[in-house]
């Protein structure tokens, strides 16, 4: 990784602290688009409020320094799996946003354990 992408990771990594002091993070080389993936881990009630925190300034850095920087703010394990657990346990069907991050959020967790 060169140092402009070092520095915008941190950058991306300081504007989601600020706001969600316990969040994690992980950094990967991926193809689907080609880049670097910058995965979030916070435990929040909706991901949207974390890409509300970064989006205007990655987006800036994405055009103007032409970095191929991706953030991918996910929910723990833990949280996701509760949400299913509720879902069967009250019949409440999920969404299919809530199914489709279900299923990003356990095909990150299994990527980054390989």
């Amino acid at each position: 990784m060169n140092h402009e992408l070092n520095e915008a990771i941190a950058e991306m990594q300081s504007l989601i602290t600020s706001k969600f002091p316990h969040a994690t993070y992980a950094v990967s080389e991926g193809d689907d688009p080609e880049g670097t993936y910058l995965r979030a881990t916070v435990d929040v009630e909706d991901t949207d409020e974390v890409v509300e925190a970064y989006i205007d300034r990655l987006v800036e850095l994405q055009l103007s320094k032409e970095l191929l920087l991706y953030v991918v703010p996910v929910r723990p394990v833990s949280r996701v799996a509760e949400l299913a657990k509720q879902s069967a346990t009250t019949g409440h069907q999920l969404s299919f946003q809530q199914m489709r991050e279900i299923a990003r959020e356990d095909a990150l967790s299994r990527k980054a354990t390989q």
